[in-house]
């Protein structure tokens, strides 16, 4: 890789403000109806599982370790530990297209097994969003958008709508509206800053 040397950080800044812009758009038009039911399902499933692909499934993850403090039963959907799925339990999925095969697969075979399936998602007319009990829909750019990938060529032309790359803006943009969820939870629960601590790995 040959060097380049770093006049300015001016990218660095701008999308940080296109990100928190995006989340002032994205709050502004929020179901809360749906983000409501979400909360009740999780709350009076049996168990809650998640599941997503590739830095999606990175953003799962971060929301089932949040779950696993607040003292919910709670797993990951591929991981060598995890159970069978019950008709009891709540199943979330994250997925920016809603089209990604492998969740979209999955979340058929959730429908089949009776089970509750609640997908975050920026595509409400997707697979996932079309079979899923509740669809969390957060309006962003993802990977699959024809235009995503083109965010270089903007930047060089002085264009600078979309600078952060692929399905950044979902990624972000669900990571931030799943602690959210978090913090309510807290709040609904009651679970103190104790609590969740005494949860936190001990091993790391």
């Amino acid at each position: 890789m040959k060097k380049t040397q770093v006049n300015d950080c001016e990218d660095v800044l701008l999308s940080m403000r296109m990100i928190a812009e995006t989340l002032n758009e994205v709050i502004k038009v929020l179901d809360r109806e749906a983000i409501k039911a979400m909360i009740q399902k999780i709350l009076e499933g049996e168990r809650v599982f998640l599941m997503g692909a590739g830095r999606s499934g990175l953003v799962a993850k971060a929301f089932a370790m949040r779950l696993m403090h607040l003292g919910f039963s709670v797993y990951v959907v591929g991981e060598t530990t995890t159970p069978a799925v019950q008709p009891q339990d709540v199943v979330i999925a994250i997925s920016g297209s809603g089209e990604t095969r492998s969740i979209a697969d999955l979340g058929k075979i959730v429908k089949d097994i009776g089970s509750t399936l609640i997908t975050v998602t920026s595509k409400k007319e997707s697979t996932l969003g079309r079979i899923s009990d509740i669809t969390m829909i957060l309006p962003s750019k993802t990977k699959n958008d024809l235009d995503a990938g083109g965010y270089l060529e903007r930047n060089m032309r002085g264009d600078y709508r979309n600078v952060p790359p692929l399905g950044t803006s979902f990624e972000i943009t669900s990571l931030i509206f799943l602690d959210s969820i978090i913090a309510q939870l807290i709040t609904l629960t009651g679970a103190s800053e104790a609590e969740l601590k005494s949860r936190h790995t001990n091993i790391e």
